[in-house]
């Protein structure tokens, strides 16, 4: 007799997603992870648009990752037009988005990931017996929201940053605040890594590749080939190797690499990129006990706090060595062109591109989150991890599944449907 679970709001993430599953005769026949945000107008909304409009419009893709899709769009394009920023630009922007990093990275895992471990329905029943781990959570927070208000005018929706600079550029004083709030975090982000590492995780291994921007000098962020399958590929020809598809009963799109399944995230940068983090950083990966390059998904928590402690060390460097000199905005010559730009956001590799006419208006836009990167691997993992957990009683095969689906932190609400609808 056929079984048959549907989960029809999958808690404790961003956004809103659902899952239908079949089982019969201990298999499974049929798995549909899907998106039921509505579906979003961004790739439509910006064509007619002035080059310059297209980072402040999209940034409203998310409220959680506003700077990761300010910063995509403004490398893209920089890309088209030919706009080398300067080093101290760059600089800056890779500060903000580290910011958002670390905010995001703590929340994930003190209030989404955490209470799954500890057999609480949220964070908020986890208050009362654990109201330190949440405070501890809170300040990494609250540092890494100053640290994006400071340098980007704001907490949500970043306005400062723009092509070829910065609008407000901030004072060697604030870079200064900022370093002695990032310092106060070394204790509490080792307190989070020894506190992820301690947690129980299902054995379990994934056949998707782990891709990611790999850097020859550098842990990567804004810079880097796109690492995938082994091999690395220049990110302007992203559309010779990754193919974006739709499937009936999601409103986002999916998407593969060579037909095949993959996932972006922590634990793909961890994976490919383990010898590029800081000092701390890899004394905490050899302390976690996990051999990488994991093929755990559930291992994306651990990834993510050893990652956060890489932050804070990254972030603390470049406040040290950067000084903040008054610069003009880079010249832009409005011309045709099509640019890629692809960066390391919270939740994976993020992808924009931009085709200009020689008047700078947007003729052609297209946007791939990491959650829609995702999503194919999560399905295929739920379809072959369902098998080991089929003697559980409904809801705890239930935790599980969500489990699973938690520790991908995914944002359904930036993974729905952009469709390149042509308004002009």
């Amino acid at each position: 007799m056929a079984r048959t679970i549907t989960l029809n709001h999958i808690t404790k993430i961003e956004g809103h997603a659902k899952l239908t599953l079949s089982i019969e005769k201990n298999k499974v026949n049929r798995c549909e992870l899907s998106s039921t945000e509505g579906s979003r107008y961004f790739e439509g909304l910006v064509l007619g648009r002035k080059y310059y409009e297209a980072h402040e419009m999209t940034s409203r893709i998310c409220g959680i990752c506003s700077c990761a899709h300010v910063v995509a769009a403004i490398s893209a394009i920089e890309n088209a037009l030919g706009c080398k920023p300067s080093k101290q630009t760059k600089t800056l922007r890779e500060l903000l988005t580290l910011g958002e990093r670390i905010r995001s990275h703590a929340t994930h895992l003190y209030f989404l990931a955490l209470p799954d471990y500890l057999g609480y329905e949220s964070a908020l029943a986890m208050a009362s017996k654990h109201k330190e781990k949440l405070e501890r959570a809170l300040l990494i927070m609250k540092v890494g929201n100053e640290m994006i208000k400071l340098l980007g005018s704001r907490d949500i929706h970043p306005v400062s940053a723009t092509i070829g600079g910065w609008l407000k550029l901030p004072s060697q004083e604030t870079i200064n605040y900022i370093k002695e709030n990032l310092i106060k975090l070394k204790e509490p982000a080792i307190k989070t890594a020894e506190l992820f590492f301690s947690l129980n995780y299902p054995s379990f291994s994934t056949e998707g590749y782990f891709c990611s921007l790999k850097d020859k000098d550098k842990y990567a962020v804004l810079d880097g080939k796109f690492f995938a399958g082994g091999t690395e590929k220049a990110k302007e020809d992203y559309l010779s190797f990754i193919e974006e598809y739709s499937v009936p009963y999601s409103t986002a799109n999916f998407v593969r690499i060579a037909g095949k399944r993959y996932s972006v995230g922590a634990l793909a940068r961890i994976n490919n990129n383990q010898d590029k983090v800081s000092i701390n950083a890899k004394k905490m990966l050899k302390k976690s006990g996990i051999k990488f390059p994991s093929l755990n998904p559930f291992h994306n928590n651990i990834a993510q706090a050893v990652e956060l402690i890489h932050c804070i060390d990254e972030a603390i460097k470049i406040c040290e060595e950067i000084e903040i000199k008054p610069e003009q905005l880079s010249k832009i010559k409005v011309a045709a062109g099509r640019g890629v730009g692809a960066i390391e956001v919270p939740r994976g590799t993020l992808w924009h591109e931009y085709t200009l006419n020689n008047k700078g208006i947007i003729t052609q836009a297209n946007i791939i989150t990491p959650t829609a990167q995702n999503l194919l691997n999560i399905q295929e993992d739920i379809k072959s991890y369902v098998p080991s957990i089929f003697d559980k009683k409904k809801e705890d095969l239930i935790m599980d599944i969500e489990k699973l689906i938690r520790s991908y932190d995914p944002c359904f609400s930036c993974s729905a449907h952009f469709l390149e609808v042509n308004w002009i």
